[in-house]
């Protein structure tokens, strides 16, 4: 999902590979790039927690997810598939208030457009099941206004060869912490787990089908989002079908 990355390449050659890096990630109509993530619950995001996320626990979310949720997290944005090989899905937002969750939103949104995966690898597009932390944010657009690290540039713009539908996938995204280096761009090319795993992962704006792996919802759910996200309450998203939410064993 991310494209762009030729910000300031010194050399044509250079950003070429970069915006093609970039393109491979989520998204493109008829692109058969992308991988946007991996999955392994909780790979490289938000790591474990020795306590449950709340007395009360996340809905719809079992103990093996609960014990994901770092004890500092007050938000969650939970992403519940319609089924493993289903790309449609419900997206909510909760906040942590004293020991339990409350609903702060909910929109209908959609993941990778074969489903869910345990085991993401690039290119498979599924969504990796997992729990991961969101720390940085970017677009085309300018800042709605968030309290998240975020990075404006035309880099993210969607290729004009992809279906006009896509064109504004990126105009807002918020990157899933999946094997990527957290702190920098939505788009930076790092890949710490390999190449093989995928990257790319993001939120971003609904083109009204599936992705290649991220999660993308209407354009006011992501101005939503940017605009709640606080930092100081880490955020994590929690994602996967129904059935894997709920799973309690490992």
């Amino acid at each position: 999902m991310r494209l762009g990355e030729g910000r300031h390449a010194g050399a044509a050659t250079v950003a070429s590979v970069l915006l093609f890096a970039a393109l491979a990630a989520c998204g493109g109509a008829g692109a058969q790039r992308g991988s946007d993530g991996v999955a392994r619950a909780g790979a490289q995001g938000a790591g474990h927690s020795s306590q449950a996320a709340g007395a009360t626990g996340v809905p719809g979310v079992g103990d093996r997810m609960q014990r994901r949720i770092p004890a500092a997290t007050r938000q969650v944005v939970a992403v519940y598939g319609d089924g493993k090989d289903f790309a449609g899905s419900t997206v909510v937002l909760y906040a942590r208030r004293g020991p339990h969750w409350e609903r702060v939103h909910r929109w209908r949104g959609h993941n990778g457009k074969k489903g869910w995966t345990s085991r993401h690898r690039a290119g498979d597009n599924r969504s990796p099941v997992g729990v991961f932390t969101l720390t940085d944010a970017g677009g085309v657009l300018a800042d709605p206004g968030t309290r998240l690290s975020y990075t404006r540039s035309a880099s993210f713009a969607a290729p004009r060869w992809w279906a006009k539908s896509h064109w504004h996938d990126f105009d807002y995204v918020i990157a899933i912490d999946y094997n990527r280096v957290k702190g920098v761009p939505p788009d930076d090319p790092t890949r710490p787990e390999g190449e093989e795993r995928g990257g790319g992962i993001w939120l971003h704006l609904d083109h009204g089908s599936g992705t290649s792996a991220c999660v993308s919802v209407s354009e006011a759910a992501m101005e939503h989002l940017l605009r709640t996200l606080d930092p100081d309450k880490h955020p994590v998203v929690v994602m996967g079908d129904r059935a894997a939410l709920r799973t309690q064993s490992p």
